[in-house]
């Protein structure tokens, strides 16, 4: 059997996968919890049931970034959209302080 890759580094179509992948299951969770978090925040509800449904639409917003990575076109803009959307929220988070 024939190893095309000398055993030096892996192909570049699997870095590319584990690129993918690493910014589905890491980054979509940041993103997901720093949007559940800012819509927790901006919600116009009491904090019990803001945290609520922030949190059961997060699950859905996670699952939906993370079969986005694998379907993007290319890796850079899933991992702009993911990642900045993470940094997005988190700043906006950061902007908005703690809540009275």
């Amino acid at each position: 059997m024939r190893d095309d890759h000398n055993g030096a580094r892996p192909a570049r179509g699997s870095m590319a996968l584990a690129g993918r992948g690493i910014t589905a299951t890491i980054g979509g969770y940041a993103a997901a919890a720093a949007g559940c978090a800012l819509a927790a925040r901006l919600l116009p509800l009491p904090r019990v049931e803001a945290t609520l449904w922030a949190m059961l639409a997060a699950f859905p917003a996670y699952a939906a970034m993370a079969l986005w990575a694998f379907n993007a076109r290319s890796l850079t803009r899933a991992m702009a959209m993911v990642w900045g959307g993470a940094a997005v929220c988190s700043a906006a988070l950061f902007l908005l302080g703690v809540r009275p």
